[in-house]
């Protein structure tokens, strides 16, 4: 990880999803308490843009890309949320997106994230890691992990914002 990120990183993270990621319900549920004998609450983050929390820590990641990385264009790897969260982010954001998956991906995740624009290169699943490195040098593209990354992390820990005390 290129370090871990502060409480400050995460308040600033919220601040830019502010107005783009959706605020998703927290839900309960009296049966799974009773089934569990514990208070459960649900952060709904399927109704997330683009289905799941990968949307937060996508968008702030593209939020920190300067006009040079921009330019550029960005890479991924991902089977399925990632890529459509990078996808996404990047078509908001005006910026190019390339997209490795492996080849068999679930059908209406690759679906998904090319019609959210992105350009999805299919490989085998063993050579995910080493197609998106070689065109992210080739094409002279910025990655965007889908995970181990300060501004990943930031932007997912903001699913938390407002669940304070009970729902």
């Amino acid at each position: 990880m290129n370090s871990l990120p502060t409480f400050d990183d995460v308040q600033r993270a919220a601040g830019r999803l502010r107005g783009q990621a959706h605020r998703t319900p927290v839900l309960r549920s009296s049966s799974a308490d009773a089934l569990t004998g514990a208070q459960l609450f649900f952060k709904c983050e399927n109704f997330q843009r683009m289905g799941a929390f990968k949307f937060r820590g996508a968008f702030n990641a593209l939020s920190q890309l300067d006009a040079d990385a921009r330019r550029r264009g960005v890479i991924a790897f991902s089977s399925g949320n990632h890529a459509q969260a990078v996808a996404w982010a990047a078509h908001g954001a005006g910026v190019s997106a390339t997209v490795v998956m492996p080849d068999g991906a679930v059908q209406m995740k690759v679906d998904a994230t090319r019609a959210f624009g992105a350009d999805v290169v299919l490989t085998p699943g063993a050579e995910l890691l080493p197609t998106m490195r070689r065109l992210q040098d080739e094409r002279d593209l910025v990655f965007i992990p889908p995970f181990d990354d300060r501004y990943i992390v930031a932007g997912a820990a903001t699913c938390g914002e407002g669940c304070r005390g009970t729902a």
